[in-house]
C-alpha cells in the first residue's frame, strides 16, 4: 500500500494535497460548490491541472462534478474513508480524535482474534517474518514514518499468520490509519519503545499459547489507545507516555 500517494508529486500533487486537506478538514464543507476559475487564480495553476486534481479527488469520493451544478463536495458518507490519502488528510486536521477512536475499536475487534488463531496456525517462516519486522521496528525508532511502516508490517504478518484469508485482508482496513497513528505518537514521543509489547505477542505465538497471544494483543491495543487519547485530548499532552504500538 502506498502511503501518501500524492505527496510530493509536483504541481498536480500539490493541488490534490491542498484540496484534499480543505475537504477533509471541513474548510470546504459537504455540498460546497468549487469555483474552479477562482481557485485557479488563487493557486496560480491552469484549468487542466485543476480538472485533473478534481478527477483524483472524485475517485476518492470527496468531489463530484455535474452539469448545471458544477464541482461540489460530496457527503461524508460517500468518501472513501479507507483510502490512504483520505486517512492522512483526516489525521492532519481536526478529525484526528474520531479517526483514531474508530481505528482503535476496529483493531480491538480484529487483532486479538487474529493473534489467537496465529498462535495455533503460524509457520516457522511466518515467525521469522514477524521477527524481522520487529527488528526493523527497533532499528527505526528515530524515524517516525519508517518505524510506522515496520510496525504496520508486523501487524500485516500477524494477520496473515492467522491462516484465515479474510482476516489476512483486514490489513486493508487497518493499514492507513495505523501508519498515521504511529507517526502521530512517535513524532510526539520519539523515546517511546513499542518493541516489548510486540515481543510479548511474538513470544506467545512462538510458544503456541493462544490465550497468552490474545491477552498480549489486547494489552498492546489498550495501551496504544490510551497513548492516542492522551495526545488527542484537549490541552497539553502529558510527558509520561509509554507507547506500545
Amino acid at each position: 500500500m502506498t502511503v501518501g500517494a500524492y505527496a510530493g508529486r509536483g504541481v498536480h500533487g500539490r493541488i490534490v494535497e491542498l484540496l484534499g486537506r480543505r475537504v477533509a478538514s471541513g474548510e470546504l464543507p459537504e455540498g460546497a460548490v468549487l469555483d474552479l476559475r477562482a481557485l485557479g487564480a488563487e493557486l496560480g495553476v491552469s484549468m487542466s491541472v485543476l480538472r485533473e486534481s478534481v478527477r483524483v479527488l472524485a475517485a476518492k469520493g470527496l468531489l463530484d462534478s455535474r452539469q448545471k451544478r458544477g464541482t461540489f463536495v460530496r457527503p461524508r458518507a460517500q468518501w472513501h474513508l479507507l483510502d490512504a490519502d483520505v486517512v492522512r488528510w483526516r489525521a492532519s486536521g481536526d478529525d484526528t480524535a474520531r479517526l483514531m477512536a474508530d481505528l482503535a475499536e476496529l483493531r480491538a475487534l480484529v487483532e486479538p482474534a487474529a493473534a489467537r488463531y496465529a498462535a495455533r496456525r503460524r509457520t516457522g517462516t511466518q515467525l521469522a517474518e514477524l521477527e524481522d519486522a520487529l527488528d526493523r521496528m527497533a532499528r527505526t525508532r528515530g524515524d517516525p514514518r519508517a518505524h510506522a511502516l515496520a510496525d504496520l508490517e508486523f501487524h500485516r504478518r500477524l494477520l496473515a499468520a492467522s491462516g484465515n484469508e479474510l482476516l489476512a485482508r483486514m490489513d486493508l482496513l487497518v493499514a492507513p490509519g495505523l501508519v498515521e497513528r504511529d507517526v502521530l505518537v512517535h513524532s510526539a514521543d520519539p523515546a517511546a519503545d513499542p518493541v516489548p509489547a510486540h515481543r510479548a505477542v511474538l513470544d506467545a505465538l512462538r510458544s503456541r499459547d493462544a490465550d497468552a497471544a490474545e491477552a498480549a494483543m489486547r494489552a498492546l491495543l489498550a495501551a496504544s489507545d490510551a497513548d492516542v487519547r492522551r495526545l488527542t485530548a484537549p490541552g497539553p499532552a502529558p510527558s509520561d507516555r509509554k507507547d506500545r504500538t
